[in-house]
This record gives C-alpha cells, structure tokens and sequence, in this order.
C-alpha cells in the first residue's frame, strides 16, 4: 500500500508535487544557509556619579570605653562596736551628711561621760595647785618661805594644767567615738547595697558597709594603643590629618543602643606613660551627667572629636572596587567613557571612604552599576543622591581608628 500510494502522487498531479517538494527544498536550503541573528547592539550602561571635592572634614576616633565615679566612697565604720541597723533605702540616692547606720552609742557614751569627769577632778586639782602658788608668791618675797617652796608649788601648778589638757583631749576623743557611731556619706551620690547585717560586731577586719558614687561629674576611661598614636603622627606630618587646637578635644558617648548621649566632655587626664603589658595609654574624658543617667562601671563606645582631615576627598564606599591589584574606581571622561583607576583608601567616614591617592578634585567617579562595566565601556550617568543619617550610627570598622588621635602628653 505504501507503493501505490507513491505512484498515485506521482501519478496525474506528478507536476504539481514536483514544484511543492521543490518550494519546500528551497525553503529548507535558505532557512538552513541563513546567519542567526545575534542579541542587538547594546545601549551605554547607566550608572549613578559623583563628582569629587576636596573640603576640610572633620573627623572622630572611637574606643570602648567604660564609666567611673569621679569619687567612689567606701563608709567605713570608724570605731570598733556593734551595728545597731541601717536607716538608708540600698541603691538609693542620699545626700551628704546623710545618716546611714547607727551603732550602739552606749559604750561610747560611757567613755565621754568617764572622761568628762576625769576632766572635773583635774580641774580641781589644779584649782588647788594655784590657790597654792598664789600663797606661796608673797611669802617668798618675805623670806617666810624658801625659793625651793616657790619651786614646788609651781612645779605642782603646771603639772596639773597639763593634766587638765589631757583630760581635754580625752574628752574631745570620747565625743568623736561617740559621734562616730553615727555613720554618715561625706558626698552626695547612689548608694550601695549594705555590706553587713544589723548586729554584726564591727571590727578593722569588717569595718566597711557599704560605698557611695559620686554620679557628677562622671569620667569616661579608654585606652589609646601605640599604633594608632603612630599613625595620627604619620598622618600629621603627611598633611592628611590637622589635630584639634592645643589639644582641646571633645568626646562623645554612644550609648550601648547606639543613641548618643545627650552631652559632650573634655579629656581632663591622659596617663603620661605606656601600659606595659598593653601598648596603651589610659585617657580619661570628664562629662557633666547632669541628668545623673550615666552609671559607674558602664560601657559606652567613646568618640574623640576636633581632629580635622584637610581638604579631603570623600567618595561612597560602594564606589570602591576590589581588583587583583587593589583597590579601583571606574573614571568617567568627557566622552562619557569609563576608564579604571588605582585608589589608595584611608579610613571610613560614615558611609564613606577618604581617598587620599588616585583621584582628583571634579573628576566623576561611578558609585551606583559598577559591576557591569568594563575599561572603555559607554556610560549615561545620574547625579549620585546619598541617603540621609540616620540617629543610631553603626560602629566603624578598625579603619576608622586612624582618623585622629589625641596627642599622647
């Protein structure tokens, strides 16, 4: 069946099959010799620019830093006796003078009254001795008695104006244990917790009770390392770093939710010599804390203002690319060409990098479509609009501890 069906094709309309397997022959031949068609011609890459200027920056160090009491007190029993009780609310605040135990005054109070009396009969004796002085003067000139008998009854006199004295003295002794039996704060600040129970027999071995912190001002403790004091001086003398005027630098405190404290301090200390064990020196900034919200011994990320980068130039960080040769930009020319660029980077800024090699003032540098271009490449470009600061700054990476420094003095 399959031959006669060919021969019934090829029979009377044999022409016109001929010319239809030769339409299709020759449609299959041309499609089959026909080029692909490639991807079109493509356009100029768009891309997001910055033009560069060079302007004073200022700039700030950062540390880990840790809160302390300008004046921790420790409220030490003074005399050895039983504690009667505590009359203070623990961890609150309290007020100079303020009383804060009590211990069992009658012992005390013994000892000042014993001592009050050893004082009246002393007085009394020496009452006599000068009755007895003052008789014995004129006799003397009378020669009704000797020199000797003069002698004697002053000799008597003067020992006993000086037992009288001594007496004083115990006396005024016996009022401070008394009064020290009344423990008070020497400073306003917030208290403790108390370090011995009611009735516990108070003793040099166990006289301290509890301390009290002073809250303003507070100081802000951090270490600067030899390293980045060497690169702050290196980049003095290159010109890439101008220091705060005669060292006046203030710091700011990032608190641990990454808000900033409210107020700035001063450097009031740095220590004069190197920590041994460390490489760091200890720098201590002083803030008023007038609001008393900063408590000791907490951390905080301190910043160092007042140092100034002159006229620096700032790019975008994502503008920095990374090669087998370092770090690049891509140039935009007067052709709107992009052409690479070696960069030399310092520290970062925010969210962005100072260039301190490669890159001139005016010149166009792609922040935004980097990834797809190549040297040479055709580029239409966009103004670069930064994002606006936001209030909780992230911590910057360990570059950014070559910004500035505060002089080592």
């Amino acid at each position: 069946m399959g031959q006669s069906s060919c021969s019934a094709s090829s029979g009377a309309n044999g022409s016109v099959g001929a010319r239809g397997l030769l339409f299709v022959l020759i449609a299959v031949v041309a499609g089959g010799c026909s080029k692909p068609q490639g991807p079109p011609p493509r356009g100029p890459s768009h891309v997001t620019v910055i033009t560069t200027s060079a302007h004073d920056t200022p700039v700030f160090l950062e540390f880990v830093a840790q809160t302390q009491s300008s004046r921790q007190v420790n409220i030490q029993a003074r005399v050895n006796g039983f504690l009667d009780k505590r009359v203070y609310t623990e961890g609150s605040m309290v007020k100079e003078g303020q009383v804060l135990f009590l211990m069992d005054k009658t012992p005390f109070q013994a000892q000042l009254d014993g001592a009050k009396a050893a004082l009246q009969r002393q007085q009394a004796a020496m009452k006599v001795a000068q009755q007895n002085l003052d008789r014995t003067k004129p006799l003397v000139q009378l020669n009704a008695l000797s020199q000797k008998d003069l002698d004697d009854a002053t000799g008597q006199f003067e020992q006993a104006a000086a037992a009288v004295e001594q007496s004083k003295a115990q006396v005024e002794s016996a009022q401070l244990n008394l009064s020290y039996a009344t423990i008070t704060t020497p400073v306003s600040g917030i208290s403790s917790y108390a370090q011995e129970a009611d009735g516990t027999y108070l003793s040099p071995s166990n006289s301290q009770l509890t301390t009290v912190a002073v809250l303003s001002p507070m100081w802000v403790n951090f270490s600067i390392s030899e390293n980045v004091v060497q690169t702050m001086r290196d980049n003095v003398e290159k010109g890439l770093l101008k220091p705060a005027p005669e060292g006046q630098y203030e710091v700011e405190i990032v608190l641990v939710d990454g808000t900033i404290f409210s107020e700035r301090g001063h450097i009031t200390f740095t220590q004069p010599e190197y920590n041994s064990n460390t490489g760091t020196f200890l720098v201590r900034a002083s803030f008023a804390n007038s609001k008393e919200l900063l408590r000791p011994n907490q951390y905080v990320r301190a910043r160092v203002h007042g140092a100034i980068r002159p006229k620096a130039i700032l790019v975008p960080q994502r503008a920095i690319q990374q090669g087998a040769k370092g770090s690049f930009v891509w140039i935009v020319d007067k052709e709107n060409k992009v052409q690479e660029r070696p960069v030399t980077v310092g520290p970062w800024h925010g969210d962005e990098w100072f260039i301190t090699e490669g890159v001139q003032t005016g010149e166009q540098v792609v922040v935004d479509g980097a990834l797809a271009l190549g040297a040479g490449a055709q580029v239409q470009t966009a103004p670069y609009t930064s994002k606006p600061a936001t209030s909780e700054l992230p911590a910057p990476p360990a570059q950014s501890t070559k910004a500035a420094a505060p002089p080592a003095r």
